[in-house]
């Protein structure tokens, strides 16, 4: 059953090591979250990003001669 918008319906049977959620839903996912709270389940895609791609993207500015030995002090201070 289908609805207007990204809202898909399925009903699928519990088998006895669970539920197989099909792939159509799973599109470009490569991780997810699967969370219940109360009497609702939630499957939630994650963002998988590698932390390495993100150095150098805020590199420290100015007149500063020591960043590499003290980059903590200048990368955490506000």
């Amino acid at each position: 059953m289908s609805y207007p918008g990204d809202v898909l319906v399925k009903k699928v049977q519990v088998a006895d090591d669970g539920v197989l959620i099909p792939k159509q839903l799973l599109a470009g996912v490569q991780e997810v979250e699967i969370r219940k709270e109360q009497h609702v389940i939630f499957i939630v895609p994650m963002v998988v990003e590698d932390p390495i791609l993100q150095l150098g993207a805020y590199p420290i500015m100015g007149e500063v001669t020591d960043a590499a030995e003290h980059h903590d002090q200048y990368l955490y201070q506000p």
